[in-house]
């Protein structure tokens, strides 16, 4: 039995000023004078003028616009105001498959030993080499005073990018649409106020601005947003469907950013992803888990982005610009823990509302059960700054439970994408999340099941890998691979999967 205990909130500030120094075990520097004092909690703002009760000086002005010097350019894409188009495609593609260069060269890339000339290493913390000008080092890229050319410069920029349009495509009308179907009744019970709403549509406008940028590096055949089909149903599985489609959406560009041959391009998108890095938090808070497990962010390869991102578009439109990145067989977690549930590890199997790999967990289920609308520290997932669960999500050692699908599926924009892989019989799980890449044998059931555990491995101690909404693939070997080159996987991935650890 849990008793709930409330204290007022000058109770609370008494009980924090009474305290011990060191609060934090092993600081010993607690302890420097502090001459400001906080101020009481008495007698807080009861009233608010509707007009500021005072004036700062200013001058009337505004954004030049249109033909003015200064305006700022147009966005590609407004926020939408009218009807949009869900649901699953009923067509019939007409073609179908991956975009293929003109020859391709080798089934694979072979791996090779270090780049020879990159040997530097600095002994004695001095400079070794002249300074091309004052307070400049040598080295860096771009660095040499050529102007900046702000678009692709290979076709692996240009499907790089192209790919990262079609993400902020959907992120754009997924933002809006749960706005659109959900009322701010229905938001509110789910612990969402109107700003929360509100932030979520601003979120949107950022994406209208991200599609922007990306159209303009890629020129005139930049692909134009399409239609989707979203698996959510409550509000709870909309916030949690979103906090899984950025963390792909995230992870997706950090896989690719360094390897692209423009440095220019790969400045901006650095400058767009970093919004993305801050959304997925917020829509973490939204759903009531931890708001950042990890110390680092996760990169994967633009194929493994491709496949999760490709079964929620329906369909676009005619002669879009197609991809060239392999989609992957589908992996479902059988056992994938259950965000909204009082005890995960209560969790029913297929406790999610589809059989789309990065379907949000199923949030209809009995009250009683439910951490949603619980208000005891430890056990409740409503939304908050962060949430510190008494019983996680996960945790090394948990039996996971897979079933996968056969190559050969029809999915993406007008079905028209066929699922592939060129891998051998299953043996490994391969658990991707941070900085490490940790393989755990897989114990096969059936023709399509079988089951591992979490590992228990660290990046750094103290830093457990397995942490967060992170990504699970079927290999048929273990070979060694680190974040810089983990698109090697790629010939050795049977199925692919989204894990909802923590």
């Amino acid at each position: 039995m849990y008793a709930k205990s409330i204290l007022s909130t000058a109770a609370i500030i008494a009980m924090v000023q009474a305290l011990p120094a060191p609060q934090v075990s092993g600081y010993t520097d607690a302890d420097w004078p502090i001459s400001r004092t906080e101020s009481s909690v008495e007698g807080i703002a009861t009233s608010f003028p509707s007009e500021p009760v005072s004036q700062i000086s200013a001058i009337f002005t505004l954004p030049p616009k249109g033909t003015e010097p200064g305006a700022a350019p147009t966005r590609v894409a407004s926020i939408q105001t009218g009807p949009t188009s869900h649901g699953p495609y009923e067509g019939t593609p007409t073609t179908t498959g991956a975009v293929k260069a003109p020859a391709t060269l080798a089934a694979s890339i072979a791996p090779l030993p270090p780049n020879p000339t990159h040997t530097y290493y600095n002994p004695n913390g001095s400079l070794l080499h002249p300074a091309p000008a004052p307070y400049t080092p040598a080295g860096g890229l771009g660095t040499n005073g050529t102007e900046p050319r702000y678009m692709v410069n290979s076709d692996f920029d240009y499907e790089s990018i192209t790919l990262g349009l079609y993400q902020e495509w959907i992120e754009l009308d997924l933002f809006l649409n749960g706005l659109a179907v959900f009322s701010e009744e229905d938001f509110l019970r789910e612990g969402l106020t109107a700003e929360d709403r509100h932030l979520i549509e601003y979120m949107a406008i950022q994406e209208s601005g991200h599609a922007t940028l990306l159209s303009n590096m890629l020129g005139h055949t930049a692909p134009k947003q399409c239609t989707y089909n979203y698996p959510w149903t409550t509000v709870r599985e909309f916030v949690d469907f979103n906090q899984k489609l950025t963390k792909w959406g995230e992870s997706g560009v950090l896989g690719f950013l360094a390897h692209l041959d423009s440095r220019e391009v790969a400045n901006l998108l650095s400058q767009s992803i970093t919004v993305e890095s801050r959304q997925q938090i917020v829509f973490r808070q939204m759903t009531g888990v931890f708001a950042m497990p990890e110390w680092f962010e996760t990169g994967i390869p633009q194929s493994w982005a491709w496949t999760y991102l490709a079964p929620y578009i329906s369909s676009c439109p005619a002669n879009n610009t197609r991809l060239a990145w392999q989609n992957f067989p589908a992996l479902q977690i059988v056992n994938q823990p259950n965000v909204n549930r009082l005890s995960p590890n209560n969790t029913a199997d297929g406790e999610v509302v589809g059989n789309r790999v990065a379907d949000p967990s199923d949030s209809t289920i009995p009250e009683e059960e439910s951490c949603v609308h619980v208000n005891v520290t430890g056990y409740s997932c409503g939304p908050a700054i962060t949430r510190n669960k008494t019983e996680p999500l996960s945790f090394p050692g948990r039996v996971v439970r897979f079933t996968w699908e056969a190559p050969g599926m029809a999915v993406g924009p007008n079905n028209s994408y066929i699922t592939e892989t060129k891998a051998g019989a299953p043996a490994f799980v391969a658990w991707v999340s941070q900085l490490n890449l940790t393989y755990t044998p897989l114990t096969l059931t059936g023709n399509d099941s079988g089951w591992s555990y979490q590992p228990p491995n660290e990046v750094y101690e103290g830093d457990p890998a397995v942490n967060g909404t992170m990504f699970v693939a079927l290999t048929d070997s273990d070979p060694y691979l680190t974040p810089f080159n983990l698109s090697m996987i790629n010939p050795h991935v049977v199925a692919l999967g989204l894990y909802q650890a923590g």
